[in-house]
């Protein structure tokens, strides 16, 4: 358990923040101020933690008691709130994505630096034993020359999962569909495992929400280049309507084998040689509450936590998160270069 000195307050009391809340409460970090715009849902939450609620997440950065914040609101929210608190002295761990402009990301980072606080965004399945034995392999460079990849993610999101909130499925408001939602964890463990990419080559299409005005599948290749300066092609195609949450499928191939992970399991073949990591069942049991979102918040919450405790630089940082933000923009510029 970790020392309980820094304090947290949440912003936001909707799906995710039980995966943070949860994760901090194991941790044995004190929640001391919580907010969110339905009054009952913030009464509720201050009752459970013992915090004081708020409404107006400016009276709670004004009224302060905490150290870090934790945004878990709406994603058009993400850049004003995060960029208010850094200038209030406060440290950032957001939500994905960071921002649902490459520009407010940016900016996002900018203010961090002027005022020397941390920010942080959640990538929590980078923290997966999956995810860390497929990077290790890659650094030890096992897999010898690698010569390309490809993912998948195929989920399902009906109709109710758009209209029972007002700022999903608009491009102003959630910043995009598939890519900037629900796949952008895929997207950044492919940039976690080769790097930031080179370019890519995408179409996008909206073919089963007409509800909705952002896109539901992209497909396309991104290119990555190896240490020896050649450039490497990464396929994928993303959608959600698909009839169920599929697991997300990843694989690297190399000169000599192939990592691959399914869901939360990955195995690296090399050779002869077989080694598989397996699901954290135990924190799956204690955090899990829809798989596809992994158990992995609670190991990055403790890791950003332990940075600031020591005062070194979180292992996750906005300007990481600036790679993925970069990317998915790119695929958004690449398909709309097409249709001029």
């Amino acid at each position: 358990m970790m020392s309980t000195y820094l304090k947290a307050g949440v912003v936001g009391l909707g799906g995710v923040a039980p995966m943070h809340t949860m994760a901090l409460e194991a941790l044995g970090i004190s929640i001391v101020a919580v907010c969110d715009k339905d009054e009952g849902k913030a009464k509720v939450a201050a009752e459970k933690f013992g915090a004081v609620a708020f409404t107006d997440y400016r009276e709670m950065l004004a009224r302060g008691g905490f150290d870090i914040l934790h945004i878990c609101l709406p994603h058009f929210l993400h850049a004003p709130v995060a960029m208010d608190a850094l200038r209030a002295g406060y440290h950032v761990l957001c939500e994905k994505p960071l921002a649902t402009t490459l520009e407010d990301a940016q900016r996002m980072n900018e203010v961090a630096q002027q005022t020397g606080r941390h920010l942080s965004v959640i990538f929590q399945n980078r923290y997966n034993p999956g995810s860390l034995l497929v990077k290790e392999t890659l650094a030890s460079g096992a897999l010898g020359a690698i010569h390309g990849g490809w993912f998948r993610v195929n989920w399902y999101r009906g109709e109710s999962y758009y209209t029972c909130s007002d700022w999903r499925g608009r491009k102003a408001t959630e910043g995009g569909g598939v890519l900037i939602n629900q796949s952008i964890h895929t997207f950044d463990l492919m940039n976690f495992f080769l790097g930031a990419p080179t370019r890519v080559d995408a179409t996008i299409a909206n073919r089963a929400h007409p509800q909705i005005e952002v896109e539901d599948v992209a497909e396309g290749v991104i290119f990555y280049n190896t240490p020896h300066g050649t450039e490497i092609p990464v396929s994928f195609h993303v959608n959600t309507y698909h009839p169920y949450d599929a697991p997300v499928q990843l694989e690297i191939i190399g000169e000599h084998g192939r990592a691959t992970i399914t869901g939360d399991e990955a195995e690296v073949i090399i050779g002869d040689t077989r080694h598989t990591a397996k699901a954290d069942a135990d924190a799956q049991a204690q955090f899990g509450i829809k798989h596809y979102w992994g158990v992995s918040h609670a190991k990055q919450i403790a890791a950003f936590y332990e940075a600031i405790k020591k005062g070194t630089t979180p292992d996750l940082t906005g300007e990481d998160a600036l790679v993925t933000q970069r990317l998915v923009e790119g695929i958004y510029a690449s398909f709309e270069s097409m249709q001029k």
